[in-house]
């Protein structure tokens, strides 16, 4: 059986999905863009600093399952502009130990839901 996972603290979906699907011990959480749940608009700044509110957003609907970045075990990463990989990645980076990291992928796409530069979906499983 599926539940459906939303949280208040992270931005409300824009289209006919939720945030996350849990089914038995897995998450599949949808790809969050830089929205600031608290305003409901895209942050200003850099490509880092939307990568970073993708991450908070990500977190939060994490915390909703009580999960962690932990129990990530699979992320995809779209990116608008593949020369801000770097940029991207250190944000990311910082948020898992190197160790034990999920599986990921990034890939370059023409665009991206309100022409955001970045936009980070996840896979999580309860242990």
């Amino acid at each position: 059986m599926k539940k459906v996972i939303n949280t208040p603290k992270a931005p409300a979906p824009i289209g006919p999905y939720n945030q996350a699907i849990l089914v038995e011990d897995t998450l599949y959480i949808s790809g969050q863009t830089p929205i600031d749940p608290s305003t409901g608009k895209l942050v200003e700044g850099d490509v880092k600093v939307e990568a970073e509110q993708c991450m908070q957003n990500l977190k939060a609907i994490l915390e909703e399952a009580n999960m962690t970045l932990e129990n990530v075990v699979k992320t995809s990463i779209f990116l608008k502009d593949m020369h801000q990989f770097s940029q991207v990645n250190e944000v990311y980076g910082s948020h898992f130990n190197p160790d034990t990291a999920p599986a990921r992928e990034t890939v370059e796409v023409a665009n991206l839901p309100m022409f955001v530069n970045v936009e980070i979906s996840m896979i999580a499983v309860k242990w």
